[in-house]
């Protein structure tokens, strides 16, 4: 595992990636109040603004904050052995559409959470948070990732950051790399159903007996 990876710890029993898996099975709609329709035409969007380029025309963000929000994402889910990162996902892209064609209040607290994380990192190192060194976003980020251990104070950073964190796990995970990591192979034509494979079974902890 990355050292940017095992800064924001867990139980020993997850991964990072695997934890942030979970996270992806709550719905988009919860986290920003979309329909089923828009998230599936922010897939394809940022699929292909991807091919189109870096340097997509942005419908939401600033280009301050774009450039904010692709350092985030990557810090959220990293390249690793399994796969690329949520920019080379396209994450950046979907939430940019996500975003445009979501609710106001979903785009003010995004917007006000970009804020907040500029705001901490110039009282803390007096640098944004893009101009900011990896070890001091994380120093930010380990104090609002855990809601259950953040101070007090940081309460308006700890519910940008688990908004934010649960959208970029859905844009990952509704992309192709995201799926590809998941090993997910849709509805495939299974000429004889021998059952639920053994190692699977043993994972799961039950048996057909």
């Amino acid at each position: 595992m990355r050292e940017r990876e095992a800064s924001l710890p867990l139980p020993a029993a997850l991964s990072r990636r695997e934890a942030v898996c979970v996270l992806a099975v709550a719905s988009l709609a919860t986290a920003l109040g979309v329909t089923p329709a828009v998230a599936e035409r922010a897939v394809r969007a940022a699929q292909g603004l991807r091919r189109a380029g870096p340097a997509p025309d942005l419908r939401f963000f600033t280009s301050h904050e774009w450039e904010a929000v692709r350092i985030l994402v990557d810090l959220i889910i990293p390249r690793d052995e399994r796969s690329g990162s949520a920019t080379d996902a396209g994450v950046p892209e979907f939430l940019d559409f996500v975003l445009a064609e979501g609710p106001e209040d979903g785009r003010t607290a995004v917007r006000g959470g970009l804020a907040w994380l500029d705001t901490e990192c110039r009282r803390r190192f007096t640098k944004t948070f893009a101009a900011c060194a990896d070890a001091e976003r994380m120093a930010v980020l380990d104090d609002i990732a855990w809601p259950a251990r953040a101070r007090p104070e940081l309460s308006h950073g700890v519910a940008f950051f688990n908004r934010f964190r649960d959208l970029t796990a859905s844009g990952f995970w509704s992309s192709k790399m995201g799926l590809e990591d998941l090993e997910y192979h849709g509805n495939t034509w299974v000429a004889e159903w021998k059952g639920c494979p053994t190692e699977a079974l043993r994972k799961l902890g039950v048996s057909y007996d």
